[in-house]
């Protein structure tokens, strides 16, 4: 050491072999704590993984893998946590890794093989197959997986030419046996889904494609075929979903970005259109979905659905004639709408023709049996029918079903005095006029006051001697006395309420 200090080369060069010196002292030190370290996070990992605590155990055992990155079983027991906790895309490198340090490792090998077999990639996973039973021939899963890969291979090319030959349900009956053998494979799944869209079958086509979105790691295509099919369905909350995120995948994917645009655009007026329904704004909820027809006239689920929300909305608005029109025509474009078969009824009791209303109702129920709804209004329907072919007082007065309070008394005026009996000599007119006139003051006086004319309406007669309590008698007239009581002649002024 004293000859360190002489000046020259030779000092320097002993000054450079006593760093050396002192710098492997230090190493050793740092490669015996780390050791140590490494043996305590595979320790600690093996306990947390028998545990169940996958997550704790897989930073322990990252810790061992950076700790001494020439240790096979780190890295084949990192893969067997990624494994349990589902992630074989991360186990698979882990593995691979494992191999190369140790190329006669079998139990990784197999491992390996087994993940590749339900990824789809049989002759990857014959080569891992091959090479565990080359070194141990009587291993018996390996001979199993063996033969699946050589299964799954031959399934594969079987499903791929009958697609190609147009046998969509044989290429579906190979794919069902090979995405047994191979669920982890998007392309097989990908070709089971385009089976179901060619044989229009587009639910069981999204339910194929929705994990094939998540098994590729940039996957617009997916999301983009899977945001076509929810919105050719009528599912446009769920056809944005999934457009949106084909563009965090690639913002700029120009097929994306435009259905994006689309399905934005309808999918706003969709809701609009509800929000306005809610908020009992009728004809501005009709003008939106006169705009969705426009939006998009070439998809029949979204005229349908604007044809029957007009329906609806003509029918709360009471335009009686114009809603018939309007629910017939979507009568006629979904026969088996239960929704459209009620507003029409309801369109029809609005128009008077409650035969036509109880028919509609009727029709309804044989498509839906449990709706109370339904079965409500077919009986006030049948109510009002039945009514109607004893006393209207609608058509009494000549009025629609819905006209106010003054178009009410402003008919029953025009009436009241056409039909006095005052006006007839003949005896027999002036005893038809009697009857006309009472008719007229009956159906005023129903029709005016909000209680009896709510009972009228859900199919009740208020003034039938029937309905009311402690037997027949005589209404409540809407003028101070009943003229007709005496039977004889009469001479009399009334008054309007």
């Amino acid at each position: 050491m004293e000859s360190c200090g002489r000046a020259g080369l030779s000092g320097v060069l002993c000054s450079l072999s006593l760093l050396c010196v002192i710098l492997d002292i230090q190493l050793d030190g740092v490669l015996g704590a780390t050791h140590v370290e490494i043996e305590h996070h595979l320790e600690m990992g093996r306990k947390l993984l028998a545990a169940g605590q996958l997550a704790e155990a897989l930073s322990h055992y990252h810790s061992a893998v950076e700790g001494d990155s020439k240790n096979y079983l780190t890295y084949y027991k990192r893969a067997a946590v990624f494994l349990a906790m589902g992630k074989s895309k991360s186990a698979l490198p882990d593995l691979t890794r494992a191999i190369q340090l140790k190329p006669d490792f079998l139990a990784a090998r197999l491992q390996r093989g087994n993940i590749l077999l339900k990824q789809g990639k049989t002759q990857e996973a014959l080569e891992d197959f091959e090479a565990v039973l080359q070194r141990s021939p009587d291993h018996e899963e390996a001979h199993i997986q063996f033969q699946n890969a050589n299964e799954l291979e031959e399934l594969q090319e079987a499903a791929h030419a009958a697609y190609h030959q147009g046998d969509y349900n044989a290429a579906i009956n190979e794919l069902e046996r090979v995405i047994e053998l191979s669920p982890w494979d998007p392309e097989s799944r990908e070709l089971r889904a385009e089976c179901y869209i060619r044989m229009g079958e587009p639910q069981k086509a999204i339910q194929d494609l929705t994990p094939t979105a998540r098994l590729r790691n940039d996957n617009r295509a997916a999301f983009l075929k899977l945001s076509l099919l929810h919105y050719s369905l009528g599912e446009h909350h769920e056809s944005l979903n999934h457009i949106r995120e084909c563009l965090k995948l690639d913002q700029d994917d120009k097929e994306c970005f435009s259905h994006y645009k689309q399905v934005k655009k309808l999918s706003k007026q969709l809701d609009a259109a509800e929000e306005l329904i809610q908020m009992e704004r009728y004809q501005e909820a009709i003008d939106k979905y006169e705009s969705v027809m426009k939006t998009e006239p070439n998809i029949v689920y979204y005229t349908n659905l604007a044809k029957e929300r007009i329906c609806f909305c003509l029918v709360k608005i009471k335009l009686a004639p114009e809603a018939i029109d309007a629910c017939s025509e979507a009568h006629q474009r979904t026969p088996r709408n239960t929704n459209v078969l009620r507003d029409r009824a309801e369109a029809f009791i609005l128009n008077q023709e409650y035969e036509k209303a109880v028919e509609d109702y009727q029709e309804a129920r044989e498509f839906d049996s449990e709706s109370n709804e339904i079965r409500e209004g077919l009986e006030r329907a049948q109510k009002l029918l039945k009514v109607s072919r004893k006393r209207d007082y609608y058509k009494i007065l000549g009025v629609n079903r819905n006209a106010n309070k003054q178009e009410i008394i402003k008919a029953y005026r025009k009436l009241a005095q056409q039909w006095h009996p005052d006006n007839f000599q003949l005896e027999t007119e002036k005893k038809e006029a009697e009857k006309r006139f009472i008719e007229i003051a009956s159906a005023k006086e129903v029709l005016t006051d909000p209680e009896m004319r709510q009972k009228f309406d859900a199919g009740e007669d208020p003034l039938d001697p029937e309905n009311q309590q402690g037997g027949g008698g005589q209404p409540n007239w809407p003028f101070h006395f009943n003229p007709f009581d005496s039977g004889g002649s009469f001479h009399f002024k009334f008054q309007y309420n």
